[in-house]
This record gives C-alpha cells, sequence and structure tokens, in this order.
C-alpha cells in the first residue's frame, strides 16, 4: 500500500498518542483528518504544524459519542481530501476508581467516550475505508494488566478490542485490516494526570525496559499497522508496552 495521495483520520488528535499518530502519519505521506471533541487551539496548531512541514492536514470537532457527528466527520474528510484510507479509533477518556466507588456518571461517560464512540468511528470505517485501507483501535495493557481502580476504563476497552476482532473477519474481500494497540504506561497528560511521582516512577519501572512508553513510540506501531509493512497483520492485539505484560 503506497501513501501516495492517501488519507488517514485520527480521532482524540489534539494531544497525547493522538497528536503523534497524527504527526507520524503525515510524516509518512498521508493527508490527515485531526479530529479532536473539545481542545481546538492544540488540534489547529498541529494541523498548522503538518501543512508548514508540507503536509495536508484539517481539523474535524466532533463527539464521537454521537452518531450523526462522527458520520459528519467523514465526511468532511471525504470532501477535503476525496476518500479515508485509515482509521485511528483513539478518543478516549480514563477516569479511575474501585468499582465499588464507580458512580454511574463516572461509568457511563466511559462507555459513551470508549466504547459507543470506538463503535461509531469503527461502524463508520467499515462503510466507508477503501479497498486496501487500514483500521486500527486504541486500546490499554490494563485488558491484561487488571489493575485496581481500572475497571470501567479496562472493560470499555476490552470491549473495542473484541469489536475490532469480529470486523477484521466481517471486511473479508476487501484487502482492509483491523488491528488494535494496546498501550502501556505512556508518558501522556491523560496517563500522569493525579499520579504522584512515586507512583509514575513505579510504574516506569515496572517494564523490562524500565522507562514509560512516549507518545512517538506508540505512533511508531500504529504507523507499521497502517504502512506497507503490515499488510499482513489482521485481527491481532499488538501490545506496545515495552514488555511490562
Amino acid at each position: 500500500m503506497t501513501t501516495t495521495l492517501k488519507t488517514a483520520l485520527v480521532t482524540g488528535a489534539s494531544g497525547g498518542i493522538g497528536a503523534a499518530t497524527a504527526r507520524r502519519l503525515a510524516q509518512d505521506g498521508f493527508a490527515v483528518v485531526v479530529h479532536y471533541g473539545g481542545r481546538a487551539q492544540p488540534a489547529q496548531a498541529l494541523a498548522a504544524e503538518i501543512e508548514a512541514a508540507g503536509g495536508r492536514a484539517i481539523t474535524v470537532q466532533a463527539d464521537v459519542a454521537d452518531p450523526a457527528a462522527v458520520a459528519a466527520m467523514f465526511a468532511a474528510g471525504q470532501a477535503a481530501f476525496g476518500g479515508i484510507d485509515v482509521v485511528v479509533a483513539n478518543a478516549g477518556v480514563l477516569e479511575l476508581a474501585p468499582i465499588a466507588e464507580t458512580d454511574d456518571a463516572l461509568f457511563d461517560r466511559t462507555i459513551a467516550i470508549n466504547l459507543k464512540g470506538a463503535f461509531n468511528v469503527l461502524r463508520e470505517a467499515a462503510r466507508q475505508v477503501r479497498a486496501g485501507g487500514r483500521i486500527v483501535s486504541v486500546s490499554t495493557s490494563v485488558v491484561g494488566l487488571l489493575l485496581p481502580t481500572y475497571g470501567a476504563y479496562a472493560a470499555s476497552k476490552a470491549a473495542v478490542e473484541t469489536l475490532t476482532q469480529i470486523l477484521a473477519r466481517e471486511l473479508r474481500g476487501r484487502e482492509i485490516t483491523a488491528n488494535v494497540i494496546a498501550p502501556g504506561p505512556t508518558a501522556t497528560p491523560l496517563f500522569l494526570e493525579g499520579k504522584s511521582p512515586e507512583l509514575v516512577e513505579r510504574l516506569a519501572k515496572a517494564a523490562p525496559l524500565e522507562r514509560l512508553g512516549q507518545p512517538e513510540d506508540i505512533a511508531a506501531a500504529v504507523a507499521f499497522l497502517a504502512g506497507p509493512d503490515g499488510a499482513w497483520i489482521n485481527g491481532q492485539v499488538l501490545r506496545a508496552n515495552g514488555g511490562i505484560i
């Protein structure tokens, strides 16, 4: 699969892993649809950075929990670049609490964005990604680590893994792959927020490589799946986590 005039749509691209992924795919030659939920300024700054480097990018705001908004986001990408070849379903929220202390509002927000949002994006991707394209969902290695307080979050992501692997089988005959990236502890604002330096250090040392992942580490794994060398990988969960599990 060449990247000439190919388009990638990345959700949750205003920061963290999403922004690093959008930047990397632009470097690899993709026109990029930079999605954001509420943070317009960093998304616009990223698109401007991509354009200044000679790439092509637009920003699109959408509530991924709203199917109509997701459809409109894809339509904006189609209108700007003529089609969608790669979709990275990355948008998500991370709110932690023991299951016994998880209130309905926290659970409902987590499911609305992480699961329903991913479902909306995957459903639209299945309908619109061009033949030979790639779909990548972003999960978490906590699905395997089973860390306390991550119950609602890990459950939402486990469901996304299942959806994506089933989708890979449903896309038979179109030469479209669907895979999952499951990062471990990664130095993003979403991960670092509310954690003590001691906890961050402990998590950094937990993997055999003894450091936190960087957003660029995850972006590189996504780029592999989206690029020509990932063509034979399909229906898989790739744990990009430094060996923590």
